[in-house]
């Protein structure tokens, strides 16, 4: 991959793509200059329709006429639904059964035929290559292939020319086609800017290919964060990150819904779990960017409604903003006001109350009162407890 790859790229995307700007994110991480790329402002809500283009230009009248076929957890698929419908030709995408309604219906009004696949991402990828055998249609692969490669890294370039004398650059990592691009767009014009990939615990397939120094297959992935639950890195895209990445992290599942919750409450950006693990790798001090300029790609945006609701929540109690009180006390009138007032004099909110008499184990005259309290972070949760505790109340847990 080179540099004059992307810049080739960057010439056919022009009027089919959105130059996303980069977004100051000062209360995100205060110990350095933190930057946002908000791809998930991006024309289908994801970055993937850049690759997916300048594929699908690059096909001969011939290929054309045959169509295109792809796989994809919902973003890839947005891509290459709407780049086929701009040139002309149809396409048959294979979606993991378990994506997001809102992906696999949006790929629809783009056009394209859609085949629901049980499993994730790799079955989907099986069968697109199944029919992409039988049909003689052209197979866009979502990430390793040079020409969606060089497509990602239009987004690196756009980086390097809204902030030139940037220090890091933090890419969420799936198959590996976003960073593969960033990276080689990043270090081509600044060897000096380091690339940071992040991956989910749950499923950290470049992470560990990187460590082992070989390609090969998760068992299995678990993750919210559809977008990059990818059991096994490209070939092509583990050879540059190989060469152009600095290290790859991995951030938990609570901690990406930590992420998205302060995207939306402090940019109004809703990001999917996918696009906000490059936030959360910042927030959560993965790397060291303290004094330096760092830009997190914030890659997509299209996450399912009810999806949201959960991340929401968790957000929230991971964050310290929302916990639970479950205290043993003596069955009597007024234990519920003296906890409630213990509460309220330091500001906590009481959202919910359950008071259980059925412990066999308990004293006769004993229960169980548990609270739902919202709290402004973690610090006034603990607070809250601690009041708890010196009024006299004996806590089971929290």
């Amino acid at each position: 991959m080179k540099l004059k790859q992307i810049q080739e790229a960057a010439d056919v995307l022009k009027g089919v793509v959105r130059r996303t700007d980069l977004m100051e994110a000062p209360r995100l991480f205060q110990e350095g200059d933190l930057y946002l790329k908000p791809e998930n402002l991006q024309v289908t809500g994801s970055f993937k329709v850049r690759g997916a283009y300048h594929k699908i230009s690059r096909l001969s009248e011939e290929e054309k006429a045959k169509g295109v076929i792809a796989c994809s957890a919902g973003n890839h698929a947005q891509g290459v639904a709407l780049a086929a419908a701009k040139c002309g030709i149809p396409a048959l995408i294979c979606i993991p059964e378990g994506a997001p309604i809102s992906k696999v219906e949006a790929t629809k009004s783009y056009g394209a035929q859609v085949r629901l696949v049980r499993g994730v991402y790799d079955d989907a990828y099986q069968e697109a290559r199944r029919l992409q055998r039988e049909s003689g249609a052209t197979f866009i692969h979502p990430f390793d292939d040079p020409d969606v490669i060089a497509g990602q890294g239009t987004v690196g370039m756009e980086i390097m020319e809204q902030l030139p004398d940037a220090d890091a650059v933090i890419v969420p990592v799936g198959g590996g086609g976003l960073i593969s691009g960033v990276a080689c767009a990043v270090k081509s014009l600044r060897p000096q800017c380091k690339v940071y990939g992040v991956q989910v615990t749950g499923a950290p397939s470049m992470a560990r290919a990187l460590k082992e120094q070989k390609v090969a297959s998760l068992r299995s992935v678990s993750t919210f964060a559809d977008g990059i639950a990818v059991k096994c890195p490209g070939k092509l895209t583990y050879d540059l990150c190989e060469q152009y990445v600095d290290e790859v992290v991995t951030v938990t599942d609570d901690e990406t819904a930590a992420a998205i919750l302060a995207l939306m409450e402090q940019h109004r950006l809703i990001a999917e779990g996918a696009g906000a693990v490059s936030v959360a790798a910042a927030m959560f001090h993965r790397l060291d960017l303290r004094g330096k300029k760092t830009v997190c790609v914030v890659s997509g945006g299209n996450i399912d409604v009810t999806i949201l609701s959960r991340v929401i929540s968790r957000g929230l109690t991971r964050a310290g903003r929302r916990g639970k009180l479950v205290l043993e006390l003596v069955d009597k009138p007024g234990e519920l006001r003296e906890v409630s007032t213990a509460i309220a004099e330091l500001g906590g909110n009481v959202v919910s109350v359950r008071h259980d008499q059925s412990g066999d184990e308990a004293d006769i005259t004993a229960c169980t009162l548990s609270i739902g309290v919202e709290t402004r972070d973690r610090d006034h949760l603990n607070r809250i407890r601690d009041a708890v505790v010196r009024a006299g109340y004996h806590i089971l847990e929290t």
